[in-house]
């Protein structure tokens, strides 16, 4: 989630409506000259898709740079870039005040989405500055903590919608939060204004998003973190481990997950290698795989090495 230095629409108790400002053909918004219109005019204006590059084919360890640019805006939906309903990261309205804290402390959002029952009604989202300004810096823990009057709202949209249409009304309505509604009107995902402007300029790291210490860090022997686009022979030879063959053309660690699995892995799940060692999916999103914790889980025979003859 995006920690936006822009302010959110005041507190309103009825949710914001996707289909405020698209119009009923289901074309974009005319271009405005703010956020939005700022962007386009930062990659040169250009209007049609053939002054964009073509998308490239984007491996499991990241988006290519030929997948970026302002084309994406659309050609690519709202579902190719929200984060499954399973990662979403919400609470219910009636959570204490220390739970809200907790929660905020351990997943470093400036955003959570507050439901009522279940994530199926949502109400609005919490903002962490609200919260803080309002109980922290000092101030008396109260006798009774109410999150509702903190709510401001979400936007909902359908998986359908170009992320270009969202990203307008985010700018427009400065609500930089959706989620995404099914056609039963259960909800489905969740996307950020973040996660809209990554798909036009890369990867975007604020303040308090982790430090990231090279492609390939040591935890501990025989256990590395390493960044998926990591290239396959670097991380060989970093770690000694043989992990691929020379039948397979795989140039990063994950291009070889995606291999191992046949899709995009989800956060916390744990690929096994022939090899002895595993890889533990420890960040990612719907498209790619962003961060591997690798494993040794036991010795790998040593090539070359002679064996010992019996005296």
């Amino acid at each position: 989630m995006s920690n936006d230095r822009s302010p959110d629409t005041p507190v309103s108790a009825e949710p914001a409506s996707w289909a405020d400002g698209v119009g009923g053909d289901g074309r974009d918004l005319p271009q405005s000259r703010g956020f939005l219109g700022r962007i386009f005019g930062a990659f040169g204006g250009g209007d049609s898709e053939a002054d964009e590059p073509e998308m490239g084919e984007a491996s499991a360890s990241g988006t290519s740079k030929s997948a970026l640019g302002m084309v994406n805006l659309r050609r690519m939906r709202v579902d190719d870039v929200a984060i499954p309903k399973a990662e979403i990261v919400a609470v219910p309205v009636n959570t204490a005040l220390p739970e809200l804290v907790e929660i905020f402390r351990e997943h470093g959002f400036s955003r959570v989405p507050v439901f009522k029952g279940t994530l199926d009604s949502p109400l609005g989202l919490i903002h962490l500055k609200d919260l803080a300004l309002k109980y922290g810096f000092g101030a008396a823990a109260p006798a009774r903590f109410a999150l509702r009057p903190l709510l401001r709202p979400l936007l909902y949209v359908p998986p359908s919608m170009p992320i270009g249409v969202l990203l307008q009304q985010m700018q427009q309505k400065r609500i930089h939060m959706a989620l995404v509604i099914d056609e039963y009107g259960g909800v489905d995902g969740l996307v950020t204004i973040e996660d809209l402007i990554e798909q036009v300029i890369g990867d975007i790291d604020d303040e308090h998003d982790e430090i990231e210490g090279g492609l390939l860090m040591a935890e501990k022997p025989g256990q590395w973190i390493v960044q998926a686009r990591a290239a396959l022979e670097d991380v060989e030879a970093e770690t000694g481990l043989r992990l691929s063959s020379d039948e397979e053309e795989i140039d990063t660690l994950g291009g070889l997950i995606f291999m191992l699995t046949g899709r995009v892995p989800v956060r916390g799940e744990v690929i096994p290698h022939d090899s002895g060692v595993e890889f533990e999916i420890i960040e990612a999103d719907p498209r790619r795989v962003k961060r591997v914790r690798l494993r040794q889980t036991k010795a790998q025979p040593t090539e070359g090495m002679p064996t010992a003859e019996a005296g």
